[in-house]
């Protein structure tokens, strides 16, 4: 029998942390809760988690600098809290490399849809199961080719045309695969938001922009004048470039 999946939430209300748990149990979800930074880092440091919850308003250490910790020490998939129309935030904690966020006040059920969006999306639990969190087959293993560069979507891996691996998040990888497969295509933030992650934008949502730009910053030679990844004006972005299968199994 598959073992749970275990959550890490980061809040200093433990009525929300409570909450959660309580809510995300049924589903075959084991949740750990942790008040602050300190909390956070002996959690990590005695047991195995595979997603992390993350307030943005903590005592001591805030949010922000838990979530840099968390992406220069793990890989570890994150979602944030933050506080309704603190958009500023928001674009910071995707920035630093958070794979989604959720803001407060929430529904449940649009945590858990959250949740397992991004562990859906995220590396598989243990190499070579071959499904994904929904049980489902994992889809076939590809390597993808574009301008010297390598995606090996088995892998979840990006190899630059020097052959260095490139660190991509669960939403870098999830996006740059979206453009793969819709090359030289004019596709605007609906599309995007929907192709790498599962959901429609809200008026303020600057998700894809923000990827779009970390992404820009690791594959072009001048990030503000980009060649691969292009901004069409009144349309979206753009991968201009031609991508070739180069292996798969």
């Amino acid at each position: 029998m598959e073992s749970p999946y275990r959550i890490l939430i980061v809040d200093d209300d433990p009525e929300i942390s409570g909450l959660v748990a309580d809510f995300l149990a049924p589903y075959g979800f084991v949740v750990t809760a942790a008040a602050d930074g300190r909390a956070m880092r002996e959690t990590l440091a005695n047991g195995d988690i595979d997603l992390v919850i993350l307030d943005l308003m903590l005592p001591g250490e805030d949010g922000l600098a838990l979530c840099r910790y968390l992406r220069q020490a793990t890989a570890l998939p994150i979602i944030m809290l933050t506080a309704m129309g603190e958009e500023t935030d928001r674009v910071v904690g995707l920035e630093m490399g958070a794979d989604d966020y959720i803001p407060k006040p929430f529904s449940a059920r649009e945590l858990l849809a959250r949740i397992k969006a991004v562990l859906r999306r995220g590396a598989l639990r243990e190499a070579g199961t071959g499904t994904d969190p929904s049980g489902k087959p994992e889809p076939t293993r590809e390597i993808l080719g574009f301008s010297g560069w390598r995606l090996e979507t088995g892998r979840r891996q990006l190899r630059a045309p020097d052959g260095v691996l490139v660190e991509l998040t669960s939403g870098e990888f999830d996006l740059l695969y979206a453009f793969l497969k819709n090359p030289q295509r004019v596709l605007n933030r609906d599309q995007l938001l929907d192709l790498a992650r599962g959901r429609v934008s809200g008026p303020l949502d600057r998700t894809i922009d923000v990827q779009v730009g970390r992404l820009r910053r690791k594959l072009e030679i001048d990030p503000k004048k980009p060649e691969i990844l292009k901004t069409v004006r009144g349309g979206g972005y753009m991968l201009a470039t031609e991508v070739r299968q180069v292996s798969s199994s």
